[in-house]
């Protein structure tokens, strides 16, 4: 990757503490999500990706769902994916990270035989979707309280 950061799948248990970290600065600390629903029983069987700045810093995490455990997100289609938990540490912001995880995520997912790959993306954050070759579908809804488009990208 490029940058003062590498990004990787979340392979040992110091990985996936790093991934959780930055989701509890992002969703519950900044956005007000509950503790509670942040973290379910999709964390057990999901990939995890993780951005690492140069000296050990977590900066980024995001989620893959594939199989049974995306088909409630995907529509029930076994060859589509489910991104998801996409956060970014405020200080990382505006350094290309969250790009590079969402290309982490798609790498994985084609690894998987996946044909697209789905998301419910906050509204504040289509465009950043829509840079990426994604394409929102269906009304607005909300989660935790914020609103979200559902969104795929064709692999």
């Amino acid at each position: 990757m490029s940058g003062p950061y590498t990004v990787r799948i979340a392979g040992d248990l110091a990985d996936r503490e790093a991934c959780f970290a930055v989701r509890k600065e992002v969703f519950v600390a900044e956005q007000g999500v509950a503790e509670d629903i942040e973290y379910d029983a999709y964390d057990a069987v999901a990939v995890h990706v993780l951005a690492i700045r140069e000296d050990g810093v977590p900066l980024g995490t995001g989620r893959l769902l594939h199989g049974a455990a995306a088909a409630a997100k995907t529509g029930g289609d076994p060859d589509v994916g489910s991104l998801g938990r996409l956060a970014v540490s405020r200080e990382a912001r505006g350094l290309g990270v969250g790009a590079a995880l969402v290309r982490a995520i798609e790498d994985v997912a084609r690894a998987r035989g996946l044909t697209a790959v789905d998301l419910h993306a906050q509204t504040h954050a289509l465009g950043f979707y829509e840079r990426l070759g994604y394409e929102a579908y269906g009304p607005r809804f909300p989660d935790a309280g914020i609103p979200h488009r559902a969104m795929r990208r064709a692999l």
